[in-house]
């Protein structure tokens, strides 16, 4: 073990240094399995103070750090690249919840602490901690604000970026800023938090944060809706909120396509609807009022609905086991794409109102050079995000047409800037589109960018080669 390595033992303690190759192994490659690196170590510290040390040490070594979460990221943006030349830091160990002020809504974590793990401490103290994402048993809060993470109750919460009060990051020269404050309102120049939410890991690590919490949800009720085309779910979406104001909590679409993979590969999955059309639309209402009105208010909304056309078919969960199942055929799908292989992932998002034009010049241009292509079209269209993927159905043709992803990929971003939207919606840019920005951002925002690295990270050695090209801002 050279020096640099026993150094940081000597801070760490030897179970924190990981160097063997087959302990290392899952710490190198990311979920979906499409990216590999390498690297010197995995460390684990167990407080702000140790990954201080550890930066500052491979400060003075120019040894480049790669900060990990829970490892779900789908971009790459938590693996290193394959030079060797980086340590992992993991932040599993920093898994401690610090505090929870109710009266304030606000509790404060360690980096390391998974979203189930928040959950359940937001439930303990008589309140709701909002973000959802189906990996929430493996995910990490510093993960997911470093991409910012959406999920499915954006439509009414927000971005991770939105549910951040305060954060703790330990900067790239080893100093740590201590923003960890619960306050609403701070107008005392730049909030320097925002700076780090979203930025991959690439200007400082997220060690700690102070999250808002919500009211505790008393009532909910989710519906598995069968509608004809986007346009009938858009429709559907302002009627809804017409008629239920900001209970409407998550409002997902599912092609046909997603759903068979899910009935495929997920056991004891089944349609919910006797026949599920070409779409379906998965809702969820909720309400922070016992006894109130929300269950009727709901199904007057959606018989409506059904009486006009709009909607094709419904069925209303009963008990909270039958929301589950519902939600679960929801969750499942990227885990029954994956066992179909890989597939070309668009996480693209336009204004709601596009969202049917998208989907209708999107497939009409790949089917019209790929007329056997395969459309994986789900996600949540109650904030115009929506994950586009793409894959031959036999596995030869598909490895040929996984080729083509930068053709692939120019029809798709083309047309998504074209209507106002963006490449990536919520998860990042990581490895997989650190190019991809190159051709559609401005220059301007581009300058910018690599200003505030070079400001904060002037040597490069924080997560290189994520969101930007490996040496820019430095």
């Amino acid at each position: 073990m050279n020096s640099f390595l026993q150094d940081l033992v000597a801070v760490l303690g030897r179970e924190a240094v990981v160097t063997e190759p087959a302990d290392m192994a899952a710490y190198l490659q990311d979920w979906r399995g499409r990216y590999r690196g390498a690297a010197l170590a995995v460390v684990r510290p167990a407080s702000a103070e140790e990954v201080a040390a550890v930066v500052r040490r491979c400060a003075q070594e120019s040894v480049p750090i790669v900060p990990q979460g829970g490892n779900t990221g789908l971009c790459g943006g938590a693996t290193p690249l394959g030079d060797g030349r980086s340590i992992v830091l993991s932040l599993s160990r920093m898994n401690s919840i610090r505090s929870i002020d109710a009266d304030n809504n606000a509790l404060c974590v360690e980096a390391g602490c998974t979203l189930a793990q928040i959950h359940a401490a937001a439930v303990a103290a008589d309140r709701l901690f909002p973000l959802s994402l189906a990996s929430e048993g493996s995910c990490q809060i510093g993960g997911n604000l470093s991409t910012n993470a959406g999920g499915v109750q954006v439509l009414r919460y927000g971005n991770a970026r939105d549910m951040v009060l305060g954060l703790e990051v330990v900067l790239p020269d080893g100093r740590i800023w201590d923003g960890l404050r619960a306050l609403r309102k701070d107008n005392t120049g730049y909030d320097l938090k925002h700076l780090f939410v979203g930025a991959e890991g690439t200007l400082g690590i997220i060690t700690a944060a102070v999250l808002k919490l919500f009211p505790a949800i008393s009532e909910s009720t989710v519906a598995w809706v069968s509608v004809a085309h986007p346009a009938a779910a858009v429709t559907l979406l302002g009627r809804l909120r017409g008629a239920c104001g900001d209970r409407v909590t998550a409002f997902e679409i599912i092609g046909r396509n997603a759903l068979d993979l899910v009935v495929r590969h997920i056991p004891a999955s089944r349609p919910p609807l006797a026949d599920s059309g070409p779409w379906s639309v998965l809702i969820e209402l909720s309400d922070t009022l016992r006894g109130s009105s929300l269950g009727e208010v709901f199904e007057a909304a959606l018989a409506d609905a059904l009486g006009s056309g709009l909607v094709r078919d419904a069925v209303i969960a009963t008990t909270p086991a039958q929301a589950q199942a519902l939600w679960r055929l929801r969750e499942s799908i990227s885990e029954a794409q994956r066992v179909e292989g890989i597939s070309i992932k668009h996480d693209i998002s336009v204004p709601v109102s596009r969202i049917p034009a998208f989907l209708e010049r999107a497939d009409a241009a790949l089917k019209a050079q790929w007329p056997d292509v395969r459309i994986v079209a789900f996600g949540h269209i109650g904030d115009g995000n929506l994950h586009y993927n793409l894959s031959k159905a036999v596995a030869q043709d598909n490895a040929a047409f996984i080729a083509l992803t930068p053709q692939v990929n120019r029809i798709i971003h083309d047309l998504v800037v074209e209507l106002g939207g963006s490449i990536s919606a919520e998860h990042g840019l990581g490895q997989l589109k650190r190019e991809e920005i190159l051709r559609y951002k401005s220059a301007v925002e581009l300058d910018m960018m690599r200003a505030i690295k070079k400001a904060l990270d002037p040597r490069g050695l924080m997560n290189p080669g994520k969101v930007l090209k490996q040496g820019e801002g430095t």
